[in-house]
Order: structure tokens, then sequence, then C-alpha cells
């Protein structure tokens, strides 16, 4: 019954949130259209429940062969392979909104564990990515929450970065979804929409430590970012 609701609730407000952006998401598209390598969407293999892969979408703000260059499906601050206009939509979270269309095809949910690419997926724990498989992927999450600011912490140069992202990152970040898929349902589902509106207010903020006291802790080498 809990997933019916969930369920009802992600179409309603995939719809609504649709419907009420509609005049902020068509300039956008015209203006990607008009700009960079001309490409509106960006189409990405993500894993998603029962580890079925799916096709993400979204507003496209980077080179198209990113994927080849640099760091590969890692994004780091200030990315060169980053468009123009791209900075804007990725500061913003717009360029996410696509993914509206991917919670009403049933592929994902408002909230879930992020989906990732098969390569940094398979940088989770075994255990972890067992666990995450059982839901849906979500727009937002806990995941989302703790790592808004993940490109930052990649642009430490005194880091391997996918080194630190494979042996430090993708741990912890699978602790934290298992912990969302333990305790998935109506109330954690509308306290971390709520807390995504927050984070994206007040970016510094870590009130989410003061409403979910029980999350894993960081270990010591995320400690001062986190």
């Amino acid at each position: 019954m809990q997933d019916k609701f969930i369920r009802f609730f992600d179409i309603f407000f995939s719809s609504l949130a649709l419907l009420v952006l509609s005049p902020l998401l068509v300039p956008v598209m015209i203006i990607l259209k008009l700009t960079g390598e001309g490409e509106v969407f960006y189409l990405q293999e993500r894993i998603g429940k029962d580890g079925k892969p799916f096709k993400l979408i979204k507003f496209a703000t980077m080179l198209k062969n990113s994927p080849n260059i640099g760091t590969g499906t890692v994004t780091v601050k200030d990315d060169p392979r980053v468009l123009p206009f791209g900075k804007f939509l990725r500061k913003t979270k717009i360029n996410e909104l696509p993914q509206l269309i991917n919670i009403l095809k049933g592929e994902m949910s408002i909230i879930g564990p992020r989906p990732q690419t098969p390569r940094c997926f398979a940088a989770f724990p075994l255990k972890s990515q067992e666990i995450i498989k059982k839901v849906k992927p979500g727009l937002s999450g806990i995941g989302s929450i703790v790592f808004r600011d993940e490109e930052s912490i990649l642009d430490d140069p005194k880091i391997d970065r996918l080194k630190f992202y494979d042996e430090v990152i993708a741990p912890y970040k699978g602790k934290l979804e298992e912990w969302y898929v333990k305790h998935q349902n109506l109330y954690t589902y509308f306290m971390l929409i709520f807390l995504t509106i927050w984070v994206v207010l007040f970016p510094n903020s870590k009130i989410y430590k003061l409403i979910f006291k029980d999350l894993p802790q960081p270990p010591n080498d995320l400690k001062k970012w986190l």
C-alpha cells in the first residue's frame, strides 16, 4: 500500500512540476538548441530498480564526448567539459528537471538513491548494490543532499580523483543509500523533498543532520567536507 501512495505522489508532483515549470523549461530548451553543440537533451545509461538499465534524461550541459574525456562519468568542479550555459544549469540543478519524465514513465521516483552509471555503481560495495537495487532510483535523496557539493570535494588537488571516489565516496554513498532503503516510508519521502528544497535555498545548511540523527557517520577522509 505504501508503494502505491508513493507512486501516486510521484505522478502528482512530477505532473504538477512539469506544468508549473514549463515557462522556464521551454526557454532553456531554445537556448540549448541555439548554443553550445546544439543538443537539448542528454540521455545516459543508469542502473535502475532490480539492476535494470534505463536512459536517464537531462538537459545537455557537457560536450557530447565527455564520457570519453578526462575523468569520464565523474564530474569535478570547474570541469572543462561543461559548456558555458551548462554551468548555470548544473549550479541551479535545472539540468536535472527532465528526469520528471523518467518519473512519469515509472523508471524513477521523486525520492530514492541517485541512479548511477554502470561504472560508478560498480564502485559501490556489493552489499550496497544489492540493497539499492530493491527500490527505484530518485530525482533526489539522502545521497544527493549529503553530496550536493561532490564536485568541490573531487576538486582537491591533493587527491587522486577516481581513486578517492572509488575508495572513499562510493562506499559511504552506499551506506547512505542503504539507510534510505531501510527507512523508506512516507515520512522520509516528504522530509527528503523538504530537505531538497531547503539545501537548494541554503546550500551550506547541515539541517539534515538534525532531522536524521541516525545517518551513517562519514569516514575521516570526508568529515572536513561533510
